[in-house]
């Protein structure tokens, strides 16, 4: 049984869908979220196969626009989630094989001493090449897809591959896309809907959006005082402070570069650049620029959490999918992120208000959307959002919604066994 919300109010909040009642602490978190917060917001969630939470309310713009069904939002690095997907679909295939050098399916990325690095230490954020700010001369050359690969090919990694692990916030989607365009021929926005979207009637996963479908695409808004703050010389005095401080670890034991930082996510510009306008949303931005419904992204991710089988679609073996999810070994020394994302290929950890669980797997972005997958309880969440800041990582309304969304599988995971004859129980 469902119960259903049709166009109540709460407090002037628009909201509406449907929640298991297994799942009521998942609605109960989103209604306060969005009386906290302004815009809006859509969360789904997938248990055992089965879409237990779908609920969207709040407003798509700063003039309160309600948020529909079929709102998508721009959701930044949970993008990286749906490119890695993408390009395990091409692994599983035979395609791809992760501990091969990237040359040997880019040819002209072995300049500037690449000619060893891996697919795997690309996905695991090992290649050393995070450094945007050192590769292009204004954020807007992201626009021109061609230029970022010439860009990447002729830039030197900014330290040994392998030997630490630093967030390739902005390159990653470019190095990663331009393997799968490489190994296909095609172009990686075509790709993610014949591949992932088309296969599993996805409602809206973009990367790279049809003009038709940008109308859908909800309204990025965010505090007035951090355009102001960014036009001052504030961020220049945090490079400093990050540098001061990330000497005083280095003296006592840690190594982190917490400069980095502005390397990887602050080309020159950023603060000017709208991930959400109509010409960013067009072309592929494949680590930040992804446009979806959180309906689209549960899917995918319940599929899998299912062992890459969803309502008689097969997208992926469970063999890769094993492969894509295990740890991988961590540097030890980090840049960009000062501590262990406990990175899978192309996903990181889970952290939920609840703790995090083991075999989960996703990719949360900043703004605070995200999605992730645990095999383990065949569980998958996604949120979606259009205000806020968070981290390049997501916020603590990811890790609420989250681990409400845990605390109801559990739940119900517990009534099921419950009923299970007594043999069956054993068995299980």
């Amino acid at each position: 049984m469902k119960s259903c919300i049709r166009r109540r109010k709460r407090a002037s909040i628009h909201l509406e869908g449907y929640a298991h009642p297994d799942f009521k602490t998942v609605e109960t978190v989103l209604s306060r979220q969005l009386k906290d917060y302004p815009g809006g917001a859509a969360v789904c969630v997938y248990h055992h196969g089965e879409r237990v939470v779908d609920l969207w309310g709040g407003y798509s713009d700063d003039e309160g626009t309600p948020w529909r069904k079929d709102t998508m939002a721009p959701s930044f690095s949970t993008t990286k989630g749906v490119a890695s997907t993408l390009l395990h679909i091409l692994a599983d295939r035979g395609l791809i094989d992760y501990d091969a050098p990237v040359c040997e399916y880019w040819p002209e990325f072995a300049q500037a001493g690449k000619e060893t690095i891996t697919v795997r230490q690309v996905l695991s954020h090992q290649s050393g090449l995070y450094h945007i700010r050192q590769m292009i001369d204004h954020v807007d050359r992201m626009l021109d897809w061609e230029h970022m690969i010439r860009a990447i090919e002729e830039t030197p990694p900014i330290h040994e591959p392998g030997k630490r692990t630093g967030y390739h916030g902005l390159t990653y989607g470019f190095i990663v896309g331009e393997i799968i365009q490489r190994v296909t021929g095609r172009p990686f926005a075509e790709l993610v809907q014949s591949e992932i979207a088309e296969p599993l009637g996805l409602d809206g996963l973009y990367i790279g959006t049809p003009d038709s479908e940008i109308p859908r695409a909800a309204k990025l808004i965010f505090p007035a005082s951090t355009k102001s703050l960014a036009q001052t010389s504030f961020g220049r005095h945090l490079e400093l402070y990050f540098a001061r401080l990330s000497r005083g670890l280095r003296r006592v034991g840690i190594d982190s570069d917490l400069t980095s930082i502005f390397d990887a996510l602050a080309p020159r510009g950023i603060s000017d650049f709208d991930f959400g306008s109509p010409e960013s949303l067009r072309v592929a931005i494949p680590a930040g620029n992804g446009l979806f419904t959180a309906r689209s992204l549960a899917k995918l991710y319940a599929t899998l959490a299912a062992g890459g089988e969803l309502e008689g679609v097969h997208l992926l073996s469970e063999e890769t999918i094993e492969k894509a999810a295990t740890l991988q070994s961590p540097t030890g020394r980090n840049s960009v992120i000062p501590f262990d994302m406990r990175w899978r290929l192309g996903y990181h950890a889970v952290i939920t208000t609840l703790g995090s669980p083991r075999q989960a797997f996703g990719h949360f972005g900043f703004g605070g959307s995200g999605a992730w997958a645990d095999p383990r309880r065949e569980l998958a969440v996604a949120l979606i959002v259009n205000s806020g800041l968070g981290s390049p990582f997501g916020d603590v309304r990811t890790a609420r919604i989250s681990g409400a969304a845990l605390a109801g599988a559990r739940r119900r995971d517990s009534k099921r066994h419950s009923l299970l004859p007594h043999y069956a129980r054993q068995a299980h």
